[in-house]
């Protein structure tokens, strides 16, 4: 049998609990969920934070580190993938659009990896992306992305770089050539954001050729084609991924009730087209990834 990964996606910024009841908010919760995907057949959990009290993205370095702590408590093989997507973000103002609106958050690209600095988790995203996002623009520049990439390899973390286009693989292909990323990166081809790589089996087929040999890799999408796109990147070699931050539905019309049934349902569709998913400890030796 074909062996991959599965990474759970937990919560993400902008999956809401109008969205889905279930979607966990508090440190407690999101531990919980992280353990409760390990045992339904996750490998790596990909964690955002929110603020307890307003239910809003938060990059405070405590919240992320009270996730963490809950689940080393319980698992040293899980697999911690903590973002660093937060702060790269402008909103022009109406009267100014030379003038940041009340939802920018840009920030340094120092600050946008201090949890991870301070925490040390297994993985940490590297988004390659400068898009349109809804009536924002996310800005990652070269050189942004350059400083965050040895920042978060000096820390020992490997970075997991985020691929919404195909100008990203182009700005990730330089960077090997520079040294500033490995000849055998993770990476991850996100489908389904507005304006970025649209979710079909030729886009997909389409950046993977696009990627290094060495590349180990994950497709995922978002929305109504997050589970057929998790038999869609096995079949094409890659790795897989699932979880509210990417859907809050099970089925047409069938609300998730946790990210673990999530896990639980993309496991049984790996199964059945004979992809036998692996565990946290063998995807550490898969990642070459220190044991905790």
């Amino acid at each position: 049998m074909k062996r991959a990964f599965l990474t759970c996606a937990i919560v993400g910024n902008f999956t809401s609990r109008k969205q889905n009841e279930n979607l966990p908010i508090t440190p407690t919760q999101i531990a919980y969920d992280c353990l409760r995907a390990e045992e339904a057949g996750a490998a790596i959990v990909h964690i955002h934070v929110r603020d307890p009290e307003t239910e809003e993205p938060s990059m405070e370095t405590n919240l992320y580190r009270d996730v963490v702590e809950r689940i080393r408590n319980e698992s040293s093989d899980l697999i911690i993938n903590l973002t660093t997507g937060n702060g790269g973000r402008y909103h022009p103002s109406e009267e100014d659009p030379a003038v940041a609106g009340p939802r920018t958050n840009l920030l340094r690209p120092e600050r946008r990896v201090e949890h991870i600095l301070n925490i040390r988790p297994d993985i940490a995203t590297l988004d390659l992306n400068t898009m349109i996002f809804g009536s924002e623009a996310v800005i990652n520049t070269v050189q942004s992305i350059s400083t965050m990439a040895d920042l978060i390899t000096g820390a020992g973390v490997r970075p997991e770089i985020e691929l919404f286009d195909s100008g990203d693989i182009a700005i990730l292909n330089h960077l090997i050539k520079q040294g500033v990323l490995p000849a055998d990166p993770l990476c991850s081809i996100v489908m389904g954001v507005n304006f970025g790589f649209q979710p079909s089996p030729e886009t997909l087929l389409f950046a993977r050729n696009q990627l290094p040999d060495e590349a180990i890799w994950t497709g995922f999408a978002t929305g109504r084609w997050a589970f057929p796109m998790v038999a869609q990147s096995a079949i094409a070699g890659g790795n897989l991924r699932i979880g509210m931050e990417d859907a809050v539905y099970l089925a047409q019309g069938v609300k998730a009730g946790s990210n673990a049934a999530m896990v639980q349902k993309a496991a049984r569709m790996a199964g059945d087209i004979g992809v036998e998913l692996l565990n946290a400890a063998d995807t550490r030796k898969l990642l070459d990834l220190p044991n905790c």
